[in-house]
């Protein structure tokens, strides 16, 4: 049985999370069709276009993504904090880019002044879209019904296109993020659709890569903050040239179909992180087969399962065997 998502959403411990969605028909999200010959590539750049867009207005940044044939990896990150932060004005018209909102919305940001009765109505308006802001949920919502939409309308067809319910699972510590993320990167080339990071198309990685040739990190995405420190600014826990040269490396590995070690010293983020190189290859190729729910260190598992009510560990084998 699915398990709610209520339940696999907890926030005090981890504001990451891997979200994967699938296709539920034969013919493609993107790429071409083998059996009608048919390119639907067009539509990767609806998917990555309406996912940046989304992040501009949701309280919820983009780490990592990767739009491949018949399925989308993101990882994502939860600003609820900014979400809390933001006035009612400012929700109120973030909303209304996504949504056309009430009626007493609209007349708030025309300036109309409220009675005391709809006053109390609109205040229990905007706390639900502040709510909405800051929710995976509404997020994979927005973005997965105009995606269906488009593809119903170009395939003049009606009904389901993607299933019913988007996979998630929480990234409970470093290790686990960037193993998700470089898995996410990485998927194009395991799936021998590019031969490199940079030749990725519709993924986060090459769009990292186009501004760093500029000496700049993408606007659109997560920044990386560098190394986990007390005062530290919003952002990757990481180095991008580190986590970089680390995509690279693990890259070659799996394009090669080699299982070798890899010198620490040439990958400071693994050291930092504590995972060895065989464990690596494993978590970065095999994420999704591996782990079936929240990913992330032994003790890191007990408080998110403690702060959600939940007594089974699905994933505590693995962790312990491959975050160790």
């Amino acid at each position: 049985m699915a398990i709610a998502r209520k339940r696999q959403i907890s926030l005090v411990d981890t504001k990451y999370y891997h979200c994967i969605s699938r296709c539920v028909r034969r013919a493609f999200l993107c790429g071409e069709d083998r059996f009608t010959g048919q390119s639907f590539e067009h539509r990767r750049g609806w998917v990555e276009d309406k996912l940046l867009a989304l992040a501009k207005v949701f309280c919820i940044d983009v780490c990592a993504y990767a739009v491949m044939s018949n399925h989308t990896h993101l990882v994502l990150y939860v600003d609820d904090k900014k979400a809390n932060r933001l006035n009612d004005k400012a929700i109120v018209i973030r909303w209304h880019k996504l949504c056309k909102g009430t009626l007493l919305t609209q007349r708030y940001i025309q300036g109309e002044k409220l009675s005391k009765t709809e006053l109390i109505f609109f205040n229990q308006t905007v706390k639900q879209y502040r709510e909405r802001l800051a929710s995976i949920s509404w997020f994979m919502r927005l973005l997965n019904e105009d995606i269906a939409r488009k593809a119903n309308k170009e395939d003049n067809c009606t009904g389901r296109f993607w299933e019913g319910r988007f996979k998630s699972q929480a990234l409970l510590d470093e290790a686990a993020l960037a193993a998700c993320m470089a898995y996410v990167d990485l998927n194009p080339i395991r799936a021998k659709i590019a031969h490199t990071p940079e030749e990725s198309s519709h993924t986060s990685v090459q769009k990292r890569l186009e501004s760093a040739t500029e000496g700049k990190q993408p606007k659109k995405l997560l920044r990386f903050a560098g190394m986990s420190r007390q005062i530290m600014p919003k952002g990757l826990p990481f180095e991008l040239k580190s986590y970089l040269e680390l995509v690279e490396l693990t890259g070659r590995c799996i394009r090669e179909g080699k299982r070798g070690y890899i010198e620490s010293t040439h990958l400071p983020l693994l050291e930092r992180v504590n995972i060895s190189p065989e464990n690596w290859l494993k978590l970065t190729t095999q994420f999704t087969r591996v782990f079936h729910g929240a990913v992330g260190r032994a003790p890191s598992q007990e408080s998110y399962c403690e702060n959600l009510h939940r007594k089974r560990r699905a994933n505590i084998g693995n962790c312990e065997k491959l975050l160790a």
